[in-house]
């Protein structure tokens, strides 16, 4: 058999001792049976008993070596639809089985091993195979738990028509399931006092006139037709624009908090499972406004990594970025860092446009940390997940309070997120808390806002 293209399965692993270790009960019985009946057969000198006792031995025997020597060509692929999915949906995955020998394949056993989290493990019967034919079977997988889980190896079980012996062989591709948080639509909010730009609403920081760049660029859906050089159009055969500006594109980062003593409880409805699901949401949405995008996390890791200083790029790679963020998401855990002073010097840079941070229990130090965080950027929005209330179903509440009166008087808008608080209602409640305080105080002068 062989596994992939054209990888070979049919070899001889274990060779004949291979072949009797896969006797089947039934075949072990037979084989037993037959031992003792000639031995009583040579006791009683029965040579009738003596011609059966060789009979039942013989036929197990017998279909070990056909089965053997039988040559099968057997190539199987597997493919994931889709490959990344969010936790608690369904992903199939197609099984498909092509004979590439000459002869009929007898009766198959397909097996695909898969981790117990996404459900049991799938065994499918195959009928006798034609040269040049195939088979397809698929299955479906699911998790509440995200994560990468490995799909493989696949296994063929090999059986004579007897059922005395059963080989198995085993293919050696394997395919990896991702399964990304759950995201949920968010609603298109505006803070007020934000700076609109340009095209369907869509928030842009300003630069209003770029460094004039007269090299010509090919021509991207969008582009003004005004701005097309024809000479440069004519030269190189296809539509050329001018790059006269380079407006710059709103820039937004979500922070995640992390720190394995800033939550407390475990499984797909804890806080912290909460706040990796909420983050993945605003990180979607914020990519479908147009903006440039990144993920941060309190060890300073920084996704994407690469780009203009760490952002997403432009809208052709927006795409991209989405699933390298979800892939990262996926498999995020605890970390063992104490305080967010990591997260501070990478956003000490400045000019990180609007921000968005996702934190659990805060102690005093670190909530003037995350305080000291909004005056390196523009506006500023955090979730505060009291993970103590998480636990205890609100019965028993933190400090939460107290720190998110020390945030807004930094400047955030804080939103405290009550067990199981629906993120869209809390998205609408920080643009009204924003909106009310912008009105109170006057603008900011924040360049851009969020939607």
């Amino acid at each position: 058999m062989a596994a992939g293209s054209p990888a070979a399965g049919n070899e001889d692993t274990g060779g004949l001792r291979a072949a009797l270790g896969g006797l089947t009960t039934r075949g072990r019985s037979f084989l037993a049976a037959g031992m003792a009946a000639a031995v009583c057969a040579y006791v009683l000198g029965q040579g009738d008993l003596l011609r059966v006792g060789l009979l039942l031995a013989a036929l197990p025997l017998l279909c070990v070596a056909v089965l053997y020597r039988t040559r099968y060509r057997v190539a199987g692929s597997r493919r994931l639809s889709p490959s990344r999915a969010p936790a608690g949906s369904e992903a199939r995955v197609h099984l498909r089985m092509d004979n590439v020998s000459r002869m009929h394949t007898g009766l198959l056993m397909l097996q695909d091993h898969v981790p117990y989290v996404l459900g049991p493990r799938p065994r499918f019967v195959l009928d006798r195979v034609e040269p040049g034919g195939r088979r397809e079977v698929s299955y479906r997988v699911r998790s509440d738990l995200r994560g990468r889980y490995p799909l493989g190896p696949l296994q063929l079980r090999l059986s004579d028509p007897f059922g005395m012996c059963e080989l198995t062989r085993s293919f050696s591709a394997y395919d990896t399931l991702t399964v990304v948080p759950r995201t949920v639509p968010l609603p298109p909010v505006r803070l007020a006092g934000e700076a609109t730009g340009y095209g369907d609403g869509r928030q842009r920081s300003l630069a209003l006139a770029g460094e004039d760049d007269v090299i010509p660029r090919e021509y991207r859906h969008g582009d003004d037709l005004r701005r097309v050089h024809w000479r440069s159009t004519a030269r190189y055969g296809e539509l050329m624009v001018r790059r006269e500006e380079q407006p710059q594109r709103a820039r937004c980062t979500v922070l995640l908090d992390t720190r394995r003593i800033a939550y407390q409880g475990a499984g797909p409805d804890s806080a912290f499972e909460w706040a990796v699901s909420a983050a993945a949401s605003v990180l979607v949405h914020m990519l479908e406004r147009g903006f440039a995008v990144r993920l941060l996390t309190d060890t300073g890791n920084s996704v994407p990594s690469a780009g203009a200083e760490g952002f997403a790029g432009s809208t052709q790679d927006s795409a991209d970025s989405a699933g390298l963020m979800m892939d990262t998401l996926a498999v995020v855990d605890h970390s063992d860092g104490a305080g967010l002073s990591r997260a501070f010097d990478v956003l000490r840079g400045g000019n990180e446009g609007l921000l968005i941070a996702f934190v659990g229990d805060l102690d005093e130090e670190q909530a003037a940390v995350a305080a000291r965080m909004r005056q390196r950027s523009g506006a500023a929005v955090a979730f505060v997940l009291d993970s103590g209330q998480w636990v205890t179903s609100g019965a028993v509440a933190g400090a939460v309070d107290e720190r998110l009166r020390g945030l807004r008087e930094a400047g955030w808008t804080a939103v405290a997120v009550a067990p199981g608080a629906s993120l869209p209602e809390l998205w609408r409640q920080a643009s009204r808390e924003r909106s009310h305080s912008t009105a109170a105080g006057g603008t900011d002068g924040l360049s851009g806002g969020w939607s």
